[in-house]
């Protein structure tokens, strides 16, 4: 039976709480992001630049 190693593990719970916090953009939630945005690659990318910055100011 595979073993996973310590390092793999420590990988796996940052991944798990950084899903739990919402720091993780699921299939789901990007598709949410372009259907709100009409599939426009301008707009879409304007709401990415908006919404950065209050996401890198949370993991402050």
């Amino acid at each position: 039976m595979p073993t996973i190693t310590k390092k793999q593990m420590e990988e796996f719970e940052h991944l798990r709480r950084d899903r739990d916090n919402g720091r993780v953009l699921t299939p789901e939630g990007l598709r949410f992001i372009c259907e709100a945005n009409e599939y426009d690659p301008e707009k879409i990318g304007k709401h990415i630049l908006e919404v950065l910055p209050k996401v890198l100011q949370k993991e402050k």
